[in-house]
């Protein structure tokens, strides 16, 4: 027992000895995986407890985004406290340091990648008010941005002149906006769809190039599928400039006409009919209160015009068209009950009494 004591002893005094450097980085690095683990249930779950607890979910969200990260750091920085244990020479520590000032870099934009595009966004646009798309553009721009700052810093650590780089893509993204003219000006359409939102998905619109049902949005086209079941593809630049009616979102349903009697009807019964429809229509419970109208507008050519104007509170195609049919019937009743009739498209032809009594001499002359 003494002599393996010795032997220990002697062994430690020995620090010099390569295995003994070699022993004492494996246990920095069996070290830092216990502390990882450690960190994964105890540490962890305790600041993630703490996190549930605040006002804003944003504390929640940044542990959660940062937990692989942070594990996955813990066992770099034990090798990299391992590696200076080791009798290695000043080029090798040199690049070990730059992979370890890298690795930190690259974690913390990984960190950052998964914030970009977790909850946070989610809750940020309901919040906000905006549209789903809104948000996946903004998460992929948000990426992309930090992966691209990430390689900066990189490249800079690894001592590379990126100014060069820099003017390269400056000098590279103007010949490909030249050559990309239109898919760009589909994207800027795209955005500015995106932020003014007049149509979203489900949408039933109207433009001078199509109409339908908006079915799916991107950045560079919008797919809307036709009455005819037919699917369009339409390109933002074009949709953008254009004037776009949004018939789903309608408060409520217009019908509008003229009802015309002949010019035979007696004024009282005119005036009783017009009552009794604007009555009937001031009385529906489905027809919007707010307008209606039922008047004698004006002396048609071949008719007596009574104008008919008021909105259904329903927007729902079918249930406005059930709607407007039973008002029809209801109005062919009212005319019937009055002895009203629709006046038709005619026309009088009156002949000067010199040419009447030619055509008589000259029906009355024999054959």
């Amino acid at each position: 027992m003494q002599e393996n004591l010795n032997w220990l002893l002697s062994l430690v005094a020995d620090y010099d000895s390569l295995w003994v450097q070699i022993a004492i980085s494996v246990l920095i690095v069996l070290m830092a995986l216990l502390v990882k683990n450690i960190f994964t249930r105890i540490i962890f779950g305790v600041v993630l407890r703490l996190a549930y607890k605040t006002k804003t979910d944003f504390d929640r969200l940044l542990v959660i985004a940062f937990e692989g990260p942070v594990r996955s750091l813990l066992v770099v920085i034990g090798v990299y406290i391992a590696l200076q244990c080791l009798p290695l020479s000043l080029t090798v520590m040199s690049i070990a340091s730059n992979l370890f000032r890298s690795a930190i870099i690259i974690y913390i934009t990984v960190g950052f990648y998964n914030l970009a595009g977790g909850d946070i966004l989610n809750e940020l646009s309901e919040k906000l008010n905006l549209e789903q798309s809104v948000i996946g553009f903004t998460a992929k721009m948000l990426r992309f941005i930090i992966i691209a700052l990430s390689i900066t810093v990189i490249a800079q650590e690894w001592d590379y002149d990126i100014s060069g780089f820099v003017a390269g893509l400056g000098l590279g993204g103007l010949a490909f906006a030249l050559a990309a003219r239109d898919t760009a000006s589909n994207i800027f359409g795209g955005i500015a769809i995106i932020l003014d939102k007049p149509f979203t998905v489900g949408d039933w619109i109207l433009t001078p190039s199509v109409e339908g049902t908006v079915e799916d949005m991107s950045l560079r086209t919008t797919k809307v599928r036709t009455f005819a079941n037919a699917l369009v593809t339409v390109p933002n630049s074009v949709l953008v400039n254009e004037a776009v009616t949004n018939w789903s979102r309608m408060q409520k349903r217009q019908i509008f006409f003229h009802l015309g009697v002949a010019y035979t009807t007696p004024r009282a019964k005119l005036q009783e009919c017009v009552d009794r429809i604007r009555a009937f229509l001031q009385a529906h419970p489905e027809v919007h209160p707010d307008v209606i109208f039922a008047n004698f507008e004006h002396f048609n050519d071949s008719s007596l015009d009574i104008i008919i104007y008021f909105f259904t509170k329903t927007k729902v195609w079918g249930e406005y068209l059930a709607i407007r049919e039973e008002i029809n019937f209801k109005i062919m009743e009212i005319l019937e009950e009055e002895g009203v009739s629709i006046a038709f498209p005619s026309r009088s032809v009156y002949f000067e009494n010199k040419l009447k009594s030619e055509l008589d001499q000259h029906d009355s002359q024999p054959f």
